[in-house]
Order: structure tokens, then sequence, then C-alpha cells
């Protein structure tokens, strides 16, 4: 089976503090709520748009037990649903072409190329030691601007199995907007380019692994729209797996709501 979890966090809480503002650290707490050696893969992601009430989701193979968090990070004494975990299975059992979903994701954007533009210190001594004549591998580079990062995410929607449709907000005709600009081939063009998703926020976190390993660097975007879906088996695949890499610091968790006003047939 598989488990979606939703954890109150108190942000006033020291412990709460260490655990929003270290990935490494929160991933730690998600392991600990599952039982026993658990070595499986979990995802999931920090929804704090909301900052005095942020939670915690995530997505476990095993059922989970959230008190460690709940006592050292929530309000263990306050009335009301600490940790809500839900069954997946009845939201994957209605996956199906043409469906369609509000969604949010939290990702990390990267590009592999054999050519950076600059090399960092970790990059440059791993070229040096390469023998000579062999090719490098390529290098994992970050998306920093949201342009970037939102190209990455369209570019890759068909091959995660779906669709996100065209925005439905079109430019004011001219005149009717006082002030407003006469209407040019390029703002036209990007009027049809348009999407029904938007970045809502975007963070660049560093750290050392372990606290005192190797340097970590990456840039985590989090996604908000609506998509159709065009591919039910690779949709659930990305919803179960994850999409990107980073996902032990949380990202790669898209999750998905029902669109209101939408009836969502078979189609």
């Amino acid at each position: 089976m598989t488990y979606l979890s939703r954890v109150r966090i108190n942000p006033l809480r020291a412990e709460s503090r260490r655990l929003l503002a270290n990935p490494r650290a929160m991933h730690g707490a998600v392991q600990g709520g599952l039982p026993g050696e658990s070595d499986e893969r979990v995802l999931w992601r920090l929804d704090a748009d909301n900052p005095r009430r942020p939670h915690l989701i995530v997505l476990t193979r095993s059922k989970p037990d959230w008190t460690h968090v709940i006592e050292r990070a929530g309000w263990p004494e306050a009335d009301g649903e600490h940790a809500l975990v839900r069954d997946y299975a009845p939201l994957l059992a209605h996956i199906a072409t043409g469906r369609e979903y509000a969604f949010r994701l939290t990702a990390n954007p990267v590009q592999n190329t054999t050519t950076p533009l600059a090399l960092t210190p970790t990059q440059a001594d791993r070229l040096a030691k390469l023998p000579e004549g062999r090719k490098p591998r390529g290098f994992r580079l970050a998306h920093r601007t949201a342009a970037a990062q939102l190209g990455w995410f369209l570019d890759r929607a068909e091959r995660w199995g779906f669709e996100v449709p065209k925005s439905r907000t079109d430019l004011a005709a001219p005149g009717l907007t006082p002030d407003a600009p006469p209407a040019t081939e390029a703002t036209t063009q990007h009027a049809s380019d348009a999407h029904e998703v938007r970045i809502t926020a975007r963070h660049r976190h560093s750290f050392l692994k372990g606290g005192q390993g190797a340097h970590v660097t990456f840039h985590r975007a989090t996604f908000e729209g609506h998509l159709r879906v065009t591919d039910p088996e690779a949709l659930t695949a990305r919803l179960l797996g994850g999409i990107g890499p980073a996902k032990a610091y949380g990202c790669g968790l898209l999750t998905l709501a029902p669109v209101a006003g939408v009836g969502n047939g078979a189609g």
C-alpha cells in the first residue's frame, strides 16, 4: 500500500525552526516515521505558503507514525488533527486520460551538459583526474532563473504523462485598459504561449552532507497549476516515484487535487 501524510508543524518551536531551515534534518525526521530499519525511498515536501501553519507532506509505502514529529515540532497538546494519514490507492485508481487536476510540485530543475560555462572546484578537480583521451561525463547544472525552471517543467510534462492547458487569461483588447501599451507581436505571442502553471516559491539550499561531509547545493522551485492526464501509467509512475533529483531533500513529490468546476468525466 501507499500512504499520503500531512503533518502540522509549529514554526515557533526550536526543533521546528531547525527542521524548516535544514532539508537534511527534515529528511532524518521523515525517515524516523517509518517502522524498523526501513530503507524505502520516501518522497516529502514542505508546504510553507502560510508561514504560520506550514505542513509536511509525505508519501510512503509503509504506514508511518509521526508521533515524534508532533511531540518535538508540532502542537502535541492542542486540539485538532495533528497528522492526517490516508491510503493513496483511491486517488491512483481514478486517474484516467482526459481528467484534469490541480497540482503542486516542488522540484530541483537541472540540466546535464559536458560544457559548463564555469566549472566549480569539484568539477575542475574531476576533469583534472580524467584519463587522457576519455570524454567527460555530463555535469548536472541547476536551472537558476524562473524562466529556465518553468521551461524545464513544460518541456518534460508530456513524458510525465500529462499536459498543462494553455492559459485561459488573454491580453486585454487595445484601448480597454487605461494607459496600456498597444499590443505587439511579441506580447501576443507571449499570451498564446502562457500555460496554467506558475512558480510560487524558489529557494537555494547549501549545507554540508552529514554536517561535515561534501558540500551540497541545490535550487528548489515549487510549481502550481492545472494539468490534464494524457498517459495514466506514466503519471502514476511519477506520482509514486517522484520527479527530478534531490528527492531526499524535499524535491520530487507531485500531488493532485480536484479542480473546482470541472466534472472530470471518464473522457
